[in-house]
């Protein structure tokens, strides 16, 4: 494991069958934990974990993608820790300095009339509050979004949410329409020139240069949703993730997005990037994952490493839509409030002065072009994708097949490489992908941990 200058306390909290026991009879039953002994938690840094004993582990999954810069930050702290001394709460119906200061530095990381924000405090919540924008800006009414997308538990952003594991035996709400998932490993088009990644994948693919048929293909059934299930000219919005996360760090094939902008533009509605996973600076080459597709979304959404950690989301449009919003009353008690103002700031900062973007691209790259290593010499590693440091494992039965992964197996080698310290995610319907989303902060030292440990649970498995 590679070195760690930090020291944690000591834990002096409740015992961990405390903490199960309250865990059992005063939180909500639907609040899941990974693992079959649950993972307890006493502090964090940079990249790394420690557990109730202080044993060390390497955070390759950052609270679900969400710590952006590090766990405990110091200068994320200070921040904190000044404006609570400050003035740690007041409601944006007052003028407060820091709403205004981080308004413009982060509308200011933006392209074209993006430059109006509204400050939310999740990611449901600024989804929710784009399918209202949507609406009352064009006076359509009909939403679509992609198959195994996930924009949010609310009960309105679980109907965008197109993933039945995420939806509750209750009527759903009209207007939201659901279009074929353009994944070109397990879906039906796709191939080894398609995905805009250091990785493709193994299919064989009949696109020319400068053409992806699969693209084309999916656009196509993208239109049956149009022309089926649409008024003409009536739609509102179409909602994307620029690689879906929850889905399983699905990349869509070049050009898929820009052809879904234009179908969109088309019909009257509005094009949505949902960047709650993908912006930041995540995928390497661009701040924002919309940037890799070659548009510029009419809204965009945003939290999780927005504020490292800390609840806070937005919504960021043009100064036209933002208009729709006065139509009536709106207003967020603790969107945008001091404290989560002052941490958005000093985020942006950190991003920008460590060169965690950069960063992402450099480590992402090599972290990925080693998992294909693994890929070559594992039949079980099905697929890897990704883009800087969002990245996917899809894991398969090994024998030809896409079938997935056992569900024992999967989770004794996810066990596994938690045991020899190494924390990631899982996502995708069948839960068989795992999700490598660290820290931004990461090393290449830190990368190459992470492929041993994989590496030697696979040869001890498989």
């Amino acid at each position: 494991m590679p070195p760690c200058n930090f020291t944690p306390k000591k834990y002096k909290g409740p015992s961990y069958d405390n903490l199960m026991s309250v865990r059992k009879e005063r939180l909500s039953p639907a609040l899941g934990t990974y693992y079959s002994t649950p993972f307890a938690v006493s502090q964090g840094y940079k990249q790394w974990l420690f557990d109730l004993d202080g044993k060390r582990y390497l955070d390759m999954y950052a609270g679900i993608c969400t710590v952006s810069v590090g766990h405990c930050h110091p200068e994320i702290t200070e921040a904190v820790t000044e404006q609570m001394s400050t003035l740690g709460h007041i409601s944006n119906v007052y003028l407060h300095p820091k709403i205004h200061e981080y308004a413009e530095k982060l509308t200011d990381k933006f392209p074209g009339d993006l430059k109006v924000v509204y400050f939310v405090n999740s990611g449901s919540e600024a989804n929710d509050l784009a399918v209202l924008m949507a609406r009352t800006y064009t006076n359509n009414f009909e939403i679509i979004s992609l198959r195994s997308g996930y924009h949010g538990m609310s009960n309105q952003t679980m109907n965008l949410t197109a993933n039945s594991s995420y939806k509750y035996p209750i009527p759903s709400m009209p207007g939201f329409h659901y279009a074929m998932n353009p994944d070109v490993y397990r879906g039906l088009w796709g191939g080894k020139h398609c995905r805009d990644s250091p990785v493709q994948t193994k299919r064989e693919c009949s696109c020319t240069a400068g053409e992806c048929k699969a693209s084309t293909n999916y656009l196509e059934q993208l239109g049956d949703v149009y022309r089926y299930g649409i008024p003409k000219g009536r739609a509102a919005a179409f909602f994307a993730e620029s690689i879906q996360g929850v889905g399983g760090t699905v990349q869509f094939p070049k050009g898929f997005l820009k052809g879904a902008y234009d179908m969109i533009k088309n019909s009257g509605g509005l094009f949505v990037s949902d960047e709650v996973q993908t912006g930041f600076g995540r995928t390497g080459e661009h701040f924002w994952g919309f940037e890799m597709h070659g548009i510029v979304p009419d809204i965009v959404t945003m939290a999780k490493g927005m504020g490292n950690g800390f609840p806070m989301a937005a919504v960021v449009t043009t100064p036209q839509i933002a208009q729709s919003l006065t139509k009536a009353r709106h207003i967020n008690t603790f969107g945008g409030n001091p404290v989560a103002s002052a941490v958005g700031i000093k985020v942006l900062e950190i991003i920008e002065k460590e060169q965690l973007q950069e960063n992402s691209k450099r480590i992402g790259t090599h972290l990925l072009l080693e998992l294909e290593k693994l890929r070559q010499e594992f039949p079980v590693v099905g697929d890897v994708r990704g883009k800087g440091l969002m990245i996917g494992i899809e894991m398969v039965a090994g024998d030809g097949s896409k079938t997935p992964l056992e569900t024992a197996k999967l989770m004794k080698y996810w066990e596994r490489c938690r045991e020899l310290g190494v924390i990631f995610g899982r996502g995708g319907y069948f839960d068989n992908v795992f999700r490598i989303k660290p820290p931004m902060c990461i090393t290449k030292e830190d990368a190459d941990f992470t492929i041993a440990v994989m590496k030697a649970v696979l040869y001890e498995m498989f």
